[in-house]
């Protein structure tokens, strides 16, 4: 009888143990089966508050390297807004979709001309004078007076650098351009004009970038002319513009165009209504444009007066190109990726030729939000 009861133990002891390995393989495999993708982590935790952020970490190793990336993560511009009517100006935050609001009266009457490391450089067309603006800090420097008519105006650090100064250029005839330049503090602009060796004709459709000592503007048909403040001197360089597919030549075509920089680099994207974004990066060794298939994990954020470029971001931002333009009642970012080859929302190929240049611009965003309306 003893024996029976004990060899009756033995197998319900087996029975567990038996039962207690396939729960565990069970739980592996649940485990395996829930786990997130590390793109959608990084968007979950992006939402988190630094102390969250820090406690979900300590969940496993996965989380711990998504957590830290995170909070390593470059933040990308924001789309600010100029109003038609009224001082409320919106900001628009592409990597949390959020939109916000600041009452700014003191821009009251202004254009934009272009932003740089949080800095706006604001031109008043009655009066023909030109301010700089953080508008999170409501910090104005005033520049002397300078009218403009179509040409486009950019700047090398912010006003509060002793590096900073200010560049336009506009062509007298084909072959001929006035350069006005100026540093805050000074009471005057000064003005030059350059002979080109080819033609140069100036445009608000022109693009302008600093980069690494020297302005470098790209007119309407492509060629690059590039300044030297150091030096003052300008040259029209005998880089052919960057080669267009054939059904590129359509209406607007070359008002849909971007130039930015980073790390010494100079970055063009030709857009169409018809066809996808085409990205080119100026060989300076070989003075060519070199086609690109990929962004190698940088963004590039796209408007007409001034353009970025940003690395470490979120992975579901990298390798795509994010335009100045909001659908969906502010929900989404029109934004092209190199990735899938196409754009996102679906069907979203704008003619932007047709869209104002001065309704919007890219900004850095502001340290603190606390000053923001949040809608």
């Amino acid at each position: 009888m003893a024996g029976r009861r004990r060899k009756k133990m033995k197998l319900l002891s087996e029975t567990i143990r038996g039962n207690r390995q396939v729960s565990k393989g069970q739980r592996d495999e649940q485990l395996t089966q829930s786990k997130l993708p590390t793109e959608l982590l990084e968007v979950i935790f992006s939402q988190l508050s630094l102390r969250d952020n820090i406690r979900a970490s300590a969940v496993c190793r996965e989380w711990l390297a998504v957590a830290v990336s995170v909070r390593m993560a470059n933040k990308p511009p924001w789309l600010m807004f100029f109003p038609k009517y009224g001082d409320l100006y919106e900001f628009y935050d592409p990597s949390q979709r959020k939109t916000y609001w600041l009452e700014l009266p003191e821009m009251h009457g202004s254009r934009i001309c272009c932003a740089k490391d949080g800095w706006l450089l604001l031109y008043k067309p009655k009066t023909h004078s030109m301010i700089f603006c953080c508008p999170y800090t409501r910090e104005f420097i005033n520049l002397p007076s300078l009218e403009l008519m179509y040409q486009l105006v950019a700047f090398s650090a912010a006003p509060t650098s002793p590096s900073c100064i200010v560049f336009t250029v506009k062509h007298v005839r084909p072959t001929v351009v006035a350069i006005s330049t100026c540093r805050p503090g000074k009471t005057e602009w000064t003005t030059v004009n350059y002979q080109n060796r080819l033609p140069f004709v100036s445009s608000i459709w022109n693009k302008l970038v600093y980069c690494q000592g020297l302005f470098y503007c790209l007119s309407l048909t492509g060629w690059l002319g590039v300044y030297d403040p150091e030096k003052s001197t300008w040259a029209v360089h005998s880089v052919s513009p960057p080669k267009c597919p054939e059904n590129f030549f359509v209406k607007n075509w070359r008002k849909g165009k971007f130039m930015a920089e980073h790390n010494g680099e100079i970055f063009v994207i030709y857009t169409c209504s018809a066809i996808n974004p085409v990205i080119y990066k100026l060989d300076q060794t070989n003075k060519v444009w070199v086609e690109m298939q990929t962004l190698g994990g940088m963004a590039l954020f796209a408007n007409f007066l001034s353009s970025h470029a940003r690395t470490d971001l979120l992975v579901t931002m990298r390798n795509n190109v994010y335009f100045s333009k909001v659908r969906f009642k502010g929900k989404r970012c029109v934004s092209y990726s190199l990735n899938n080859g196409r754009y996102y929302p679906r069907k979203q190929r704008y003619d932007w030729g047709e869209q104002d240049p001065f309704e919007s611009v890219w900004i850095e965003p502001p340290e603190d939000l606390s000053t923001l309306l949040q809608w």
